[in-house]
Order: structure tokens, then C-alpha cells, then sequence
């Protein structure tokens, strides 16, 4: 067994090289994310064993979960969510869940799988925490297939996150229910500090915004705390931790609904600096490469059918209910990267194997089936965007 310090020091190699490769590759058409699972694969215990997760790094690496989905959250803008086109992007995650417990329970019926209602929910995620990267750089973000992306990946993810607690839980639906409605009311409660700090004149407020930029760093110290406040929270009523995560995303934008150009880049420098890849690397570290060899064919199938019962019904939301109606290719795209599946499909297949529902294997092929989507769906989509079309001659101008 390596110490943890020997652990952390290969997985933060891995996490330095990764960009570094990332952009020698023409046009970055890799994501950095799939070099990160590699490399995690690499020195994980299935290949080289050099690195493992003992206790201090598991907490660093619930930690990068927990800050992937806190951005994701604060990219979400709340009135998007509630009007038409969030109530587009509601439906087609709801009809995608029922597309998955059909076509699941088919497979269940002819034998081939078990636990078929964490295999229809990890169908039905989208990965806009991991998304949120690949559209910053290539400024996508602010478009209306970005703006696109951001709502139907919210439903992507709050959905699937709400199913695992629900379905997936212990308690039973009713019980579940209650439970997810008290962390809901927590949440609001939690969420009247940072709005009255900022529309109020109290000294609190003006010390907090004062600190912001001293050693202090007390804005970024205060979105930590709300962040390990509402994991603390979920831990006590036995949710998942990406609920938490991700309501502390959308507490911290309803208190800078503006955005805070500076507090982003201090989030971002904490996320994206060392637990983000933290998470990813470890995520790779538990991918056993034997369990994918020896099964192609269910590892092909399980891609296909992410980018079947999610990503073509989001294609048909974004061409045909989506007012007004976005074009062929950026309909392609949108669907593309709403089929990009991989943080929610880890946190379906952890709650699994802890119930002991689902052996390594099969999480194995689950974790690898949406790390392929990671590598595929966004290259897909990013080479049909850049596919410019061609140019038309203006009456009056020359050809």
C-alpha cells in the first residue's frame, strides 16, 4: 500500500501532464478530461498500482466532485430553468428516464443486465460539470447552443441526482421524499444569509466584501463553508453529495446573479488547480481495463445507448420544440454534448456498489462507457460547429 502522499504525488503528475498533452493535440480535439481517466487508469491499481485512495486522498477527491458540480450549478441562470424553454428541457429529461426504464427493462427481461434502474438513470445524465471546461474553451459559453447546453446538462444532472435519492435509496419513495423536501427547505434557509449580505448595508456585509481581496479571501472562504455546510447537511439526511454540490451552486449565483469575475477565477483556480483533476484521475484509478477488453461489444452498446435515449431526444427538442428552433447542426451539437455522460454515471455506480446492487465489472464498463462519451460526444460536436457553411452570394457584391 503507497502512502497517501506517494499517491497524491502521482496523481498530481497526471494532473499536470494532462493539459500539457491536451494541447499538443491538433485543434484539442481530446478533451483534457479523457487524458486525465487515462492517465488515472495508468497508475491505478488495475495497471501500474502506483497509486491508491487512501482516506486524506478520497477527501480530496469528494471535494473535486463536490466543486464540479457547485460551477456547474452557478452556470445555471434560474429564470432559464422556469420558463418555456426549461420546461422543454424538463420533458425531454423526463421522456429520456422513460425511454431508459423501457429499453432497460427489455434488457432485464432477456437476462442481460440487473439493477436495472441505476443503469436507466446513469442513461439519462448529462455532464455539465464536465462540459463546463470543454464549452469555456472553445467559447461556446454565452451562444444560444451554449445557453442550451446549460439547461437541458441542469435537468441532466439534477434529475439523475434526484432519481439516485429517491429509486436508489433505502428508505423507499414516500420516505425519500420528505427527506429531499427537508434538505430543499435547508437549503432555501441557507440561502437568506448570502441574499441579505448582498442587498443589505449591515457591517457583516461590508466586512465580507472588504476581505474579498485581502488575505482574507473572505468571499472565497464563505462559498467553501456554504459548500461543506450543505454536504455536511446531505451526509446527515443520507443524500448524495452532488445534490449538495450543486445547490451551493445555485445559492451562490442567486447571491451574485451578475456573476463576480474575480470570485469565479478564485473558485475556478481552487477547482480546476487541484481537485477537479483529482476527482477524474481517481475516477480513472477505478476503471479495470480487463473488465473492458473482454466485454467490446457491451461496452459499444452501453455508448450507443447513452447517445440514443439522451442525446437524439434532446436533437429532436432543440430542432423541433425549441422557439425559435435552432439549426441542424447546432441542433447535432446540442445533442451531442447533452449525451456526454460521466460524473453522474460515477456517483450511480458508487451508491451501487456500496448496496452491493452491482459488481466492479459492470461499473467498470458503466464509468468506461461514459468516459468514451467524454471523448466522442464533444469532439462530434465541437467538428460539426466548426463545419462552417458555405458562403452565399449578396445581391450587389461580388460572389
Amino acid at each position: 500500500m503507497e502512502s497517501a502522499f506517494t499517491s497524491l504525488f502521482w496523481i498530481l503528475l497526471a494532473a499536470a501532464v494532462a493539459p500539457l498533452v491536451a494541447a499538443l493535440v491538433p485543434r484539442r480535439l481530446v478533451p483534457e478530461v479523457v487524458l486525465l481517466l487515462a492517465l488515472g487508469v495508468m497508475i491505478g491499481p488495475f495497471v501500474a498500482d502506483l497509486a491508491g485512495t487512501e482516506t486524506s486522498v478520497e477527501l480530496l477527491r469528494e471535494l473535486g466532485l463536490a466543486m464540479l458540480f457547485l460551477l456547474a450549478g452557478f452556470e445555471i441562470e434560474p429564470s432559464e430553468l422556469s420558463g418555456r424553454a426549461g420546461r422543454v428541457a424538463l420533458g425531454t429529461w423526463l421522456t429520456c428516464l422513460a425511454l431508459a426504464f423501457g429499453v432497460v427493462g427489455l434488457l432485464a427481461a432477456a437476462g442481460q443486465l440487473v439493477n436495472e434502474v441505476a443503469v436507466a438513470i446513469a442513461l439519462t445524465s448529462t455532464a455539465l460539470g464536465t462540459l463546463l471546461p470543454i464549452l469555456k474553451d472553445q467559447s461556446i459559453l454565452g451562444t444560444p447552443v451554449g445557453a442550451a447546453v446549460l439547461r437541458h446538462g441542469a435537468y441532466g444532472e439534477l434529475g439523475p441526482i434526484v432519481a439516485i435519492a429517491i429509486l436508489l435509496g433505502t428508505r423507499g419513495a414516500l420516505k425519500s421524499l420528505l427527506v429531499l423536501a427537508a434538505f430543499a427547505l435547508v437549503a432555501v434557509v441557507l440561502a437568506l444569509a448570502p441574499l441579505q449580505l448582498r442587498r443589505g448595508t449591515s457591517r457583516l456585509g461590508s466586512l465580507v466584501r472588504q476581505g474579498a481581496d485581502t488575505t482574507g479571501q473572505t468571499t472565497v472562504r464563505m462559498t467553501m463553508l456554504m459548500l461543506v455546510t450543505l454536504i455536511t447537511v446531505a451526509e446527515v439526511f443520507d443524500l448524495d453529495i452532488v445534490l449538495a454540490a450543486f445547490a451551493a451552486g445555485f445559492i451562490l449565483r442567486l447571491a451574485v446573479p451578475e456573476g463576480n469575475h474575480h470570485l469565479e477565477q478564485k473558485i475556478e483556480g481552487i477547482a480546476f488547480g487541484l481537485l477537479v483533476p483529482v476527482f477524474f484521475v481517481t475516477s480513472g484509478m477505478a476503471i479495470d481495463p480487463d473488465a473492458i477488453t473482454s466485454h467490446p461489444g457491451e461496452l459499444a452498446l452501453v455508448v450507443l445507448l447513452i447517445i440514443a435515449i439522451r442525446g437524439v431526444p434532446v436533437f429532436l427538442a432543440s430542432r423541433l420544440l425549441r422557439r425559435p428552433p435552432l439549426g441542424s447542426r447546432e441542433s447535432v451539437a446540442v445533442g451531442s454534448f447533452a449525451a456526454t455522460g460521466l460524473p453522474i454515471i460515477v456517483a450511480v455506480t458508487s451508491v451501487s456498489l456500496d448496496a452491493g446492487q452491482m459488481t466492479s465489472d459492470n461499473a467498470s464498463l458503466l464509468v468506461s462507457a461514459g468516459a468514451l462519451t467524454v471523448l466522442i460526444c464533444p469532439l462530434l460536436a465541437t467538428v460539426v460547429l466548426r463545419r462552417e457553411p458555405a458562403p452565399t452570394s449578396t445581391p450587389g457584391l461580388p460572389g
